[in-house]
């Protein structure tokens, strides 16, 4: 799909300078947006090697269990048809939590061995199972608690708020993510969608299951990190507390400061503003010496994935870039939106957001090209690029992790999923929508 979106772009834009005159504004958009590509996959190394450090400090720390562990009762609940004692619901769970901290890198295995282990319960071979669909649905809807990838990219572009997406992001995945549940839970029951149904002249393909397995030092790693579990110190700890409780003196010494017709919620975001990102950052620390890691290690051994990530995306960057510059300086993007706008703006929705919105459920590196040249545009602290911001932070790669998790065991009837996952996308869509004109 990503192959005929930049295609339709590359043509769009060419076929529209021919027509209007503009293939000298055309020429001039390719060459200038190739060269932006590299230099804002540049500057995203540092911001990028920072936080994966941060999160590799959580990782460390044996985070990611405690996360399991929690999610274990809930996880009982939402999927009654498989044993909690099946290898299945442990990797669901591991993937899930490893979702929430955003460590994608360990999330994909877990995805495709849990799904593996959902189809030895599969009663029939190439149509998805409830716990399928439901699992692929709650991958796809975003679920994440820090999305620190886009605020790096935000600090990147040198946005004045660069945490102010923090909240509206996880309320936005939250409500997404509810609602795949809901719809994934309801359809199941349609006659429709039965397996029965879905069972007629469909069949796994052959070797599918070997072709996709999840890469065996990839998992490995994984279920190494999962496996951490660092005992606490209570001295670190109660030295992690003392931090704590200055933070709170603090930040009740700046709200009696704030100016009296300040509104709470006025107050609310600009705490957010300022404050979120170095709490964070101290939060995550302490967290990590608290469990007795080497913190300073642990930055530095997942700061250097951040330069391989910023060297690996710079193709991808430059190809979307080009496409949708292209499509920019020739005119088209201006008939877009004059198109579609009066369509979206009851919505309150931008036309001028739809590019996320269409890019961010089929490609990860295709939404961060069109993320980053959005606010490039028009600005890191204009309610647009505010808007891109909190979609990309809440939203996920529908297609992508549709194509892989269920070509991993040969799944040639999604049934109900690809609805409730599609579903799930336009919630996310819609509640950032809101949100952002909540918080902006």
């Amino acid at each position: 799909m990503l192959n005929w979106i930049f295609l339709f772009l590359i043509v769009s834009a060419t076929v529209t300078g021919a027509l209007t005159g503009t293939m000298g504004a055309v020429s001039k958009g390719s060459i200038d947006a190739a060269k932006s590509a590299v230099e804002l996959a540049i500057g995203l190394i540092g911001q990028m090697a920072l936080w994966l450090g941060v999160m590799q400090v959580l990782q460390d720390a044996g985070l990611m269990r405690g996360i399991a562990r929690a999610l274990k009762p809930v996880m009982g609940r939402l999927f009654p048809d498989v044993p909690t004692d099946h290898p299945a619901m442990g990797a669901m769970i591991m993937n899930i939590a490893a979702n929430m901290l955003g460590l994608g890198n360990a999330a994909t295995p877990f995805g495709i061995k849990a799904m593996m282990e959902l189809n030895k319960l599969n009663p029939r071979p190439g149509v998805a199972t409830n716990p399928m669909a439901l699992f692929l649905a709650i991958n796809t809807s975003g679920v994440a608690v820090l999305p620190l990838g886009v605020i790096a990219v935000r600090a990147t572009m040198k946005a004045e708020n660069v945490t102010g997406i923090f909240l509206p992001s996880i309320l936005s995945t939250m409500c997404s993510t509810l609602v795949a549940i809901v719809v994934a839970k309801s359809l199941e029951r349609v006659g429709v969608f039965s397996m029965a149904r879905a069972a007629a002249g469909s069949a796994p393909e052959e070797g599918a299951e070997a072709a996709l397995a999840p890469d065996a030092k990839a998992l490995e790693e994984a279920e190494a990190a999962a496996a951490v579990e660092r005992p606490l110190s209570l001295p670190r700890a109660g030295v992690a507390l003392a931090v704590l409780f200055t933070f709170v003196v603090g930040l009740v010494l700046t709200v009696q400061a704030a100016p009296p017709e300040q509104s709470a919620f006025d107050t609310l975001k600009l705490v957010t503003q300022d404050w979120i990102l170095p709490v964070l950052l101290v939060g995550i620390l302490l967290v990590g010496f608290s469990k007795q890691v080497q913190v300073y290690e642990s930055v530095v051994k997942g700061a250097k994935q951040g330069f391989s990530v910023g060297v690996m995306i710079i193709p991808f960057l430059v190809a979307i870039l080009v496409a949708i510059g292209m499509f920019r300086a020739s005119g088209a993007m201006d008939y877009m939106v004059g198109a579609l706008g009066p369509i979206t703006a009851p919505l309150g929705l931008p036309a001028e957001a739809l590019p996320m919105a269409f890019i961010r459920p089929l490609s990860a590196s295709g939404a961060l090209g069109v993320l980053m040249e959005t606010m490039r545009t028009y600005g890191p602290d204009s309610f647009v690029g505010f808007l891109v911001s909190v979609m990309s932070g809440s939203t996920e790669t529908t297609f992508y992790t549709l194509a892989v998790y269920f070509g991993a065991v040969g799944v040639r009837s999604a049934r109900h999923t690809v609805a409730a996952c599609l579903a799930a996308d336009v919630a996310g869509i819609l509640a950032a929508t809101v949100w952002a004109r909540v918080f902006f």
